[in-house]
This record gives structure tokens, sequence and C-alpha cells, in this order.
């Protein structure tokens, strides 16, 4: 198609609805509707378009190993949840927490379980965190930025064994198809890791906080926004929620499936990695199916964390009900992957990577790639508070702009998740900030206020640093 500038009106849909619904999904519905319409030529092939997209990216083998591995996870959490593991670790580590700075260090101390999901994290240890800071009067905003940094930042972070792995390598393997870059599409992502300048920063930012001198300020902090009784209305999950304040507390029904997880998904990549041929760790990590080695991690975890249950006398239709509804709180962001994938199909059938190549590629100088795909990507997720859904929608845009101006794609790469990640820490529309604030009894738009002070100094680092090493990695 000549006027591939069509292509970008999908992206734009995309994101100027998700800054007026404050949710990306209707406008990633919309902007496949749009594109397959401008590709088809009509309303109804388009609708017809639309759906064959979806299938195929549905008839992905990697696609589908993924969506597999979400599902599976979440509903191991939801098992997790009825056996009595969260609640059990918990009240352990309530009765062991005396002082703010210990309490700081606790919140450090958890990060081993950020693997788990952002949200399962502040749930699991939010509810201590809230009475241990009424308790000992605590600044509420400190406290909450600490367990945001610790999660966001981290979660990013992990090579192995979290549901954003297989997301992020999904996105980093559709935008390097076909460019034979000599790397496969997890090495580029372990790449990525180390310039994910952001992230790194505001890590230190967050430990530095912790041992640094809070001068409170009495603020009341008890008004919780009403954008969170949009997000979930009062009576949902009502019951749910009352059945699981009622199980047994059991520490040993987290730890067991936890580190089960983790030592299986470590061994089975090595393994892996080695059967493809090769010597190292590194480069096993590198060449194994890492979206396989996931799935098949997480399914072994399962079967085995069910008989344990079992042998320990859990209910079994009770662990079989919270498997399917632990899943089933999966299913949006399942649903944001299919249409991310979709959404990419149009974009490239409209020429995408062909006009932002010839048009932004053919004047932006190739130092200064990585900081505009930063900055960029990181004002979009401000304003739709998703890190995945700012990978989605720039991760194709950053590499193109990569290959146009033979900047660094790993750098690049990074810098995309980068600008996901001061989304999801900093916008008040993300799950983070608002699950949050609402457990710990904040404002929501005093702590986004808040955590957007520090969080744009930790931005401006990251900028300069990605400009810096533009000159120095190729």
């Amino acid at each position: 198609m000549d006027q591939t500038w069509l292509s970008i009106i999908p992206f734009m849909i995309v994101i100027a609805m998700s800054i007026w619904l404050k949710n990306i999904l209707p406008g990633l519905v919309v902007g496949i509707l749009i594109g397959s319409i401008i590709v088809s030529g009509g309303l109804l092939a388009g609708i017809e378009q639309s759906v064959s997209y979806i299938v195929t990216t549905l008839s992905d083998e990697t696609n589908i190993k993924i969506i597999g591995f979400l599902y599976l996870f979440s509903g191991l959490v939801g098992m997790m949840n009825i056996a009595g593991g969260i609640k059990g670790f918990s009240e352990w580590a309530g009765t062991r927490i005396k002082t703010e700075r210990s309490l700081l260090v606790f919140i450090w101390i958890t990060i081993p379980f950020t693997f788990m999901m952002p949200m399962f994290r502040i749930m699991m240890i939010g509810p201590i965190i809230k009475s241990l800071i009424k308790k000992m009067h605590l600044s509420k905003q400190k406290v909450g930025m600490t367990l945001d940094i610790s999660t966001e930042s981290v979660i990013v972070l992990l090579p192995v064994a979290t549901a954003f792995v297989g997301f992020m390598v999904s996105l980093v393997e559709g935008g390097i198809s076909g460019l034979n870059l000599g790397m496969s599409p997890y090495e580029v992502f372990l790449l990525s890791i180390l310039f994910n300048f952001y992230a790194i920063v505001m890590l230190l930012i967050g430990i530095a906080q912790t041992f640094w001198p809070h001068k409170r300020t009495g603020l009341s902090n008890k008004k919780i926004h009403s954008d969170l009784e949009e997000k979930e209305h009062e009576f949902h999950r009502m019951g749910i929620r009352k059945e699981l304040s009622l199980v047994k507390a059991q520490p040993w029904h987290l730890i067991f499936p936890v580190f089960l997880l983790l030592a299986l998904s470590l061994y089975l990549l090595w393994q892996d990695g080695m059967t493809q041929g090769a010597n190292t760790i590194f480069e096993a990590f590198s060449m194994a199916d890492a979206t396989f080695v996931m799935l098949l991690a997480v399914f072994i975890t399962l079967v085995l964390t069910f008989i344990f249950y079992i042998i320990r006398r859990v209910k079994m239709n009770e662990i079989l009900y919270h498997f399917y509804d632990g899943s089933n709180q999966m299913m949006e962001a399942i649903s944001l992957l299919i249409l991310i994938w979709a959404l990419t199909l149009a974009a490239e059938d409209l020429g995408f990577s062909v006009f932002i190549g010839g048009s932004l590629g053919s004047f932006l100088p190739a130092f200064l790639t990585p900081a505009t795909v930063f900055v960029l990507g990181s004002i979009v997720g401000y304003f739709i508070g998703s890190s995945w859904g700012t990978w989605g929608l720039f991760m194709p845009l950053g590499i193109t702009l990569a290959v146009s101006t033979n900047a660094s794609i790993p750098l690049t790469v990074g810098a995309v998740f980068a600008s996901g990640a001061f989304g999801a820490i900093t916008s008040p529309l993300g799950d983070t900030t608002i699950t949050t604030a609402s457990i710990l009894d904040m404002d929501l738009v005093d702590y986004a206020r808040y955590k957007l002070k520090v969080s744009a100094i930790g931005g401006v680092i990251a900028a300069v640093l990605f400009v810096v090493s533009s000159f120095f990695v190729s």
C-alpha cells in the first residue's frame, strides 16, 4: 500500500481511546476494526479481517504457549489462596516487624515473591503493611512508594519464572522476526534487561529511600478516590473475599509451590538449552525455548502442588474451584495480549514498518532513538497506566526505528520496557497505584502526585543514560 501513513491510525485510535476511557481494551478493539477496514476496503470485509487476525494469532504455536502459561500460572495463585498459603505467610511476617526501617527492609526481602505477578505480592503483604503503618504511625506514601518500586521495577528485571517474561519475549520475537540478528528473542530480552535504566534507577532510589530519614507530614490519607470505585464495584467478588478471609493460615502452602516453580524454571531452562548444544548457563538460557519451558514448569508445579494439597487435606473441590477462579482473573491480560498481536498484524499489513522507516527514521539520529522511544512511551504509559499496553504499542515502533536509524536494538528494546515500567509505577490509572492506595487507605490523586515527583527524577536520569549509552553500545 502506497499510503503507508494510514498504518499509524490504529495506534492513534488506541492511544486516544485509552486516555479517554482509562482502559486500553476498547481502544484495541476499535483500532483493530478500523485497521482491518482500511486493509480490506469495506465494513463487512473489515470485520471478517479482524476475526482473521485474531484467529491467526491464536493459531501461532508460541502464542498458545504464552496464553497457556498465563492461565495456568494464575490458577496456581488461586490454589495457593484457598489453601491458606498467602494468609499464612502474611501472619508469620506480621509478628516480626517493629520499626519503619524493618518494615521497609521486609518489603525488599519479599522481592523473590514478585515473580508471582505484581498484584499478587501487593495483595499478599498489603494487609500486613497497613496494620503496621497504623500501629507505628508511619508515612503511608513512603511505604507505599517502596512497595510499588520494589514490585514494578523488579518484575521487569527478572529473566525467568514470571508471567511478564513470556509476554515480553513474545513482543521481542514479533519485533525482530525476519531481521537475522544472529540472536534469539530471549537473548535480546536478556540483553535489554541491562539497559532498562529506569527500572534500575528506581530500584536504587527505592533502596536509598529505605535508609533515608523521612520527615512526616501528618497528612490524612483515608479517602479512597472515586476512580477506585470504577475499577471494581464493592460487591464484585465479595463472596470470594469473605471465603478467603476464613481459610486457615498455612505458610508451607505458599512456600512449596513458589520455590518449586522457581527451581523447575531454572533447571528446565538450563536442561533445554544444553540439549540445544549450549556450553554455558548463559548460552543455555539464550538457546532454550523459554515459552515452552515456562509452560512445562508451571504445569509440573500445578500437578505436584495439587497432590501436596490433597495430602495436606485441602478439599479437592475447593482447590479446583479456586484454580479456575484464579485463572479467570488473568483473562483480561490474555485478551489484551491477543488483541495487541492482532493489532500488530493489521498495522504491518498497512505498511507500518515502511512508514516509520521512511519518515521518523529518516531524520532521527541513532544516538537519540532509544531516548526518544523511552520519553514517548513514558508519556503514553502515564496516560494509559498499563505497562503491557505500552510495550505492545511501542515495541514494533521502537525496533523499526532502531533498524532504520542503525541504533542498538537491545538498547532500544530496553527503552521500550523502561517506558512501560515508568507508566506502571507512576500512572494514577495503573493497577499498582490503585491497589496500593486502596489497601493502605490513601487518596489516589495525592499518592500519584507523590510518586510522580520521585519518578520524574528517575525518568530524567534514565533518558540521559539512554543518550550516553548510545555512543558506546552498537
